[in-house]
């Protein structure tokens, strides 16, 4: 496991996704402007890597044993161009383009389209011959492209496990929007292990119907497709660590690092790392 590998694994991602699109295209041309984040953690030798595509975010929740309180730090960087280092990468990328960013309704947006500036897919960002008819005409640009817009680079970073580290929040932006790091490392803390993810997503929601002054009944009682209009989609998975195997991974650097989600699941440990060489 390393870096490289998981940039392979994403490359091999994306264009998987290409050739989709490339097949589909006379008949499903809209598959074109469909796009993800991707957010990945992999344990291996007490070794944590996570690699972000967008704007989900991952932080863990490490225990300060001097006070007892568990601290909330984040493991990942965003590609959002309402982040002024983002905007500053894509002009500085697209030196000839002066409308690589737009503000658009107060929001940042890439080429007035796009908020994220890296994806898995938005195909037609990418390759300009995707940029045309039939596709929809709030997805074309007036100007053709030679390079693509957006990347498919994952940001990675590596982090070695300590005893100390509690469990990490992998979730997608909708979630941050509402909670800050240290809101949802105390909502899991300070509650049950079971739940934990379904109780950020509650607290999420609470906050989006606040701000729009309304029940959080009357929110979860609006379609999905319409609720679009008041809170962005959201998606939440949070991984315990157990500290007693951390600690002897650390020690004996031993692959067999336990995680538990909703319950304690036991896995051979060839399924969680390649048992001759990783490609």
């Amino acid at each position: 496991m390393s870096p490289e590998v998981i940039r392979k694994a994403f490359q091999a991602t994306e264009n998987g996704f290409f050739s989709i699109v490339s097949k589909l295209w006379p008949t499903k041309p809209q598959i074109a402007s469909v796009g993800t984040c991707c957010l990945v953690g992999v344990i291996c030798n007490s070794t944590l890597y996570v690699a972000n595509l967008g704007d989900s975010r991952a932080v863990m929740g490490r225990l300060v044993r001097a006070t007892g309180e568990v601290l909330a730090i984040q493991l990942s960087t965003e590609h959002n161009a309402s982040i002024e280092s983002v905007r500053q990468e894509l002009q500085s990328l697209h030196p000839d383009d002066s409308q690589i960013v737009v503000l658009k309704h107060n929001v940042w947006r890439v080429k007035g389209i796009i908020q994220i500036s890296r994806s898995i897919g938005d195909v037609y960002l990418k390759k300009a011959e995707f940029n045309r008819e039939p596709l929809h005409a709030k997805f074309r640009l007036l100007e053709s492209f030679k390079r693509p817009i957006l990347s498919s680079e994952p940001s990675i970073s590596v982090h070695q496990l300590l005893p100390q580290d509690q469990f990490i929040i992998f979730a997608s932006d909708g979630l941050w929007e509402h909670l800050t790091n240290q809101e949802a490392v105390d909502l899991v803390q300070n509650h049950p292990h079971g739940g934990s993810a379904r109780r950020l997503v509650k607290a999420a929601l609470q906050e989006a119907a606040k701000k729009r002054e309304m029940r959080y009944s009357d929110l979860k009682k609006i379609e999905r497709g319409v609720r679009r209009h008041f809170h962005d989609d959201i998606t939440v998975i949070v991984v315990f660590l157990d500290s007693h195997l951390v600690s002897k991974a650390c020690s004996t650097k031993s692959p067999n690092i336990s995680m538990k989600g909703g319950g304690v699941i036991n896995l051979p440990p060839n399924l969680l790392y390649p048992s001759t060489g990783a490609t």
